[in-house]
Formats: C-alpha cells, sequence, structure tokens
C-alpha cells in the first residue's frame, strides 16, 4: 500500500498519545510500501509538538530525520534539509522550507516582516528584506 501521511497520522505515531489511535498509525507506517509526506505536513507536525506538546526544536529534528530515514518515506529532501537546517539555527522549520521553495521558483530574496527569521536568514548567507 502506498500512502500519503497527514499530520495526525504523524503525531500519533510519535507522541503515543492516544493508544488506539497510536496502534493503528504505527500499523500503517511500519506496513506501507511507500509513505509520502508533504512538505506542509512537516511544517505542521513541528508546529503541534512545538506547541501543543512543548517538544524542543532538537526534538522536532530528531523526530523528522527519524520519519526520512525510515524505510518507504518519501519526501522532497532538499526542502526538508533546508527547514532542519533553519530549525537548528533557531529558526521555526517552515521559515526555512519557505525560503528555499522561494529559491526553487527564482525569488531572489524572502520578504517578511518576522525580524527573528529575518536576522537567522541573513546569518545563514540568505538575501532577505526586513518589510
Amino acid at each position: 500500500m502506498k500512502v500519503t501521511a497527514d499530520t495526525n497520522v504523524l503525531v500519533r505515531a510519535l507522541v503515543q498519545d492516544d493508544p488506539e489511535q497510536a496502534k493503528a498509525a504505527t500499523d500503517l507506517l511500519e506496513s506501507a510500501e511507500l509513505i509520502a509526506i508533504p512538505v506542509p505536513v512537516l511544517c505542521e507536525l513541528v508546529w503541534v509538538l512545538r506547541r501543543v506538546y512543548g517538544f524542543a526544536a532538537s526534538d522536532c529534528a530528531t523526530a523528522i530525520e527519524a520519519l526520512i530515514g525510515s524505510r518507504g518515506v518519501a519526501v522532497d529532501s532538499q526542502a526538508v534539509r533546508a527547514g532542519l537546517k533553519f530549525l537548528s539555527a533557531g529558526g521555526d522549520f517552515a521559515d526555512g522550507v519557505i525560503a528555499y521553495g522561494g529559491r526553487t521558483l527564482g525569488g531572489e530574496q524572502l520578504a517578511t516582516f518576522d525580524r527573528e527569521a529575518a536576522r537567522l536568514l541573513s546569518a545563514a548567507g540568505e538575501p532577505v528584506l526586513l518589510l
């Protein structure tokens, strides 16, 4: 079976907070031939793990690394690596993904009102327009 995992499936499998759903999610992930994980799902996953479950950024990075290193998992590796790099630098996973995605689409700099994201991106050598 080839599936696309949504955020809730990944959360249940990682957090194991609902025994019935956790078992269903884990069984699915272990038995699937292919598990497609779109980048927005990983952005949501980090948000949920940080905001709802109080995970540290490093724990989120470890969880994503474990997921993408699992047999049969398909992700946009370059976008995920950009998100992980930004997350490990103290930023938000989604901001790293957004900056990467913009570059691949021809954007020359990220325009943002987010001062912290702009500071971190600039420190990483990314062109930023702080509005």
